[in-house]
């Protein structure tokens, strides 16, 4: 005779429980924040420059004093970014790796850029860099100026941006799984080849987001250029120095399209950089 089939009772899967308010109420305060805060300030920038006029629009964004400060502020903004990369990269993986006195200072002194007044930071740095401050006056003696010169800005950008960069690649480095180094190493791998093939590789997407946040700050910083930068035309002034200025000579149209140019710029970045991060990801999927 066949044996008789019994059939398992199905388990309902119950569902998550979430601290957090109803789904239409969470997501209609989410919209709200994001509409208020994001959107309508971008929506009527847009607007603004929507304005203007293709012809006249061409016209503010090629002049010289536009496209010297859009050169200045790109340029400074890239060599900031670099640094952090580098320097921020470091500083992660001695925060990480290492136990040494004063650790938890240093720990604490990498978020100070991000409650110091950008203004207030601004000014020491100026009053380090001058020819006649702390820093300003060795270098001053061999000929490099740093406070009223484009490598006052960049170190302006790198100070306030810096955090950037440790605090995406920190948590990264310490959720690595230690037995993948240790493989590695047990299978005659250099130092370098297990930083070059595990280690970097695996915190790559965190470096990047970091190294582009980093970049895209450095772009939009205004309150730590404007002391130690001189704001000379066509030599240290940024673009948002330039749509300041514009705006207190009540050219608001002008204002606007270089505000909506800058934005763009950002928006393509951020688009780079997504790309970028996708096709790293399915590059690691495939080789698993």
């Amino acid at each position: 005779m066949p044996r008789p089939r019994f059939a398992l009772p199905m388990l309902s899967r119950q569902p998550r429980r979430s601290v957090i308010p109803g789904f239409r109420l969470s997501l209609g305060l989410a919209l709200l924040y994001l509409g208020l805060i994001v959107l309508l300030p971008i929506g009527a920038l847009l607007l603004k420059a929507a304005d203007v006029g293709f012809e006249r629009y061409i016209a503010i964004i090629t002049s010289p004093r536009t496209l010297a400060s859009f050169q200045v502020t790109l340029t400074t903004a890239a060599l900031a970014a670099l640094f952090n990369a580098i320097y921020g990269l470091a500083l992660a993986w001695v925060l990480v790796r290492y136990e040494f006195p004063g650790k938890r200072l240093l720990d604490a002194m990498v978020d100070v850029p991000f409650a110091l007044p950008t203004a207030v930071a601004g000014l020491a740095l100026t009053a380090l860099f001058a020819k006649n401050g702390w820093f300003g006056a060795p270098l001053a003696q061999w000929g490099i100026q740093v406070a009223y010169a484009p490598a006052g800005i960049v170190c302006a950008m790198a100070f306030t941006s810096i955090p950037f960069v440790v605090r995406t690649v920190q948590p990264v480095l310490e959720d690595m799984e230690p037995e993948l180094e240790e493989a590695g190493a047990t299978l005659g791998a250099s130092d370098l080849t297990i930083f070059r093939r595990i280690i970097f590789p695996t915190i790559f997407p965190a470096f990047l987001a970091g190294t582009s946040l980093a970049f895209a700050r450095s772009l939009g910083e205004f309150g730590a250029v404007v002391f130690i930068a001189g704001n000379q035309p066509f030599r240290t002034e940024i673009v948002a120095l330039l749509t300041f200025i514009r705006l207190e000579e009540y050219d608001y149209a002008a204002a606007a399209a270089i505000a909506v140019t800058m934005l763009g710029l950002a928006f393509i970045m951020l688009l780079i950089v997504n790309a970028v991060q996708a096709w790293h990801q399915k590059f690691a999927m495939g080789d698993a």
